[in-house]
């Protein structure tokens, strides 16, 4: 492995660093977007009963126990029970958009990572066969040995960045879905939520 970080030049250690940080990023990201993490369903269970029994003060208490994105965007929803559905839904959708932007978290680094990889690749390809037309500027083509070593910088460089660029794109877009996802998730439960303070109401 080492080898081949040498023989690629000097452009294989951006590549590398992609490589960590698109794995580092990935790990995070799946710990931090568990379902029981985000949108636990025993706390959905009984959060809904607690607000059927017009529980409102323990239905506070149990979503600031809860520390995950649901709870936070709930707790906003309870604090404005009372008030007209409007300025309810307002109040939601202002907080949802904040924990929507935290769930999405480093997800632009790993897009990112997964178009600037392969670029390093080619880039690291042209700085190779330069090396490689410049050993035949001096010597012609009778020093393989020498011409070999352009080329091989060229390859390797090439296929670091295309190992490392298409991962990162996929787990961009699975990540990407599951986020969406749990957005989408969250949007009908605050629906479900609203609609149980209108039957309160009346």
């Amino acid at each position: 492995m080492y080898q081949f970080v040498i023989k690629g030049g000097v452009l294989m250690y951006p590549i590398l660093f992609c490589s960590i940080l698109s794995v580092a990023i990935l790990l995070e990201r799946i710990w931090s977007l568990r379902r029981s993490k985000v949108i636990p369903n025993a706390f959905i269970i009984e959060i809904s009963d607690l607000i059927r029994l017009r529980k409102l003060d323990e239905s506070k208490t149990l979503c600031k126990l809860n520390d995950t994105p649901i709870a936070r965007i709930l707790m906003v929803g309870l604090k404005n029970y009372g008030q007209r559905r409007e300025v309810i839904k307002d109040s939601i959708e202002e907080v949802g958009r904040m924990e929507a932007a935290s769930l999405e978290r480093f997800l632009t680094t790993l897009g990112t990572i997964a178009g600037i990889a392969p670029l390093l690749g080619l880039l690291g390809t042209v700085m190779g066969m330069i090396k490689a037309f410049t050993v035949i500027s001096h010597a012609g083509v009778g020093n393989p040995q020498m011409l070999a070593g352009g080329i091989s910088e060229a390859l390797i460089t090439t296929a670091a960045g295309l190992t490392v660029a298409i991962p990162s794109f996929v787990f961009y877009k699975y990540l990407r879905s599951r986020v969406d996802k749990m957005i989408l998730r969250m949007e009908a439960i605050c629906i479900d939520i609203l609609d149980l303070f209108k039957e309160q109401e009346d």
